[in-house]
């Protein structure tokens, strides 16, 4: 990292221990993702009336060249393990963990991008054989069904409307899988 790691301790004194369970778990991270530019990371202790069964709150801010990292780890009141806070360290070092290796991902281009659905002009409908036909920007024909309509009735579509649709071969040629109504 390029800036050292931050850490701070609200409603509790600091805690060597646990300052090098943190050091440990972020450098770990920061071996792992070596874009970490910079770390900071907030203990806080549950208020003095209420130290015992009282629930730890971490936050870890990260800053890397692909954006921030924030986690904020405040589980519901039932979640008991957080009474103790190297479990809530742990979850929440894990979760950052996740928001890094997704940074990752995309950065090495693992990440699966969807193309764009097709767009068409419903050219043809048969409400008495509930089937219809789209032409597309390329002037192709596909066939949908009455069951393919996912965000209108059937009945409902007029010829000319634009649609989206997803393009499969059928056993006559392409048809549509999915077809909705653009608004």
């Amino acid at each position: 990292m390029q800036v050292p790691l931050q850490i701070t301790f609200r409603n509790m004194d600091s805690s060597e221990a646990l300052e090098a369970e943190i050091r440990k778990r972020i450098d770990k991270l920061a071996k792992k993702h070596e874009m970490l530019v910079s770390c900071r990371v907030v203990v806080e202790a549950p208020p003095q009336h209420r130290r015992k069964g009282g629930l730890y709150k971490i936050r870890i801010d990260m800053t890397c060249p692909e954006g921030k990292v924030a986690v904020n780890r405040e589980p519901p009141v039932e979640h008991h393990a957080h009474e103790d806070v190297y479990v809530a360290l742990r979850d929440a070092v894990n979760a950052a963990e996740k928001q890094l290796a997704g940074f990752t991902e995309r950065r090495k281009g693992y990440v699966k991008v969807h193309e764009e659905a097709p767009v068409g002009r419903i050219t043809f409908l048969s409400p008495i054989e509930d089937y219809g036909r789209i032409t597309t920007a390329d002037n192709r024909e596909v066939y949908f069904h009455r069951n393919s309509v996912l965000n209108e009735d059937f009945d409902t579509l007029t010829i000319g409307m634009a649609v989206t649709f997803h393009e499969e071969e059928g056993d006559h040629g392409p048809q549509a899988s999915t077809v909705k109504v653009e608004k």
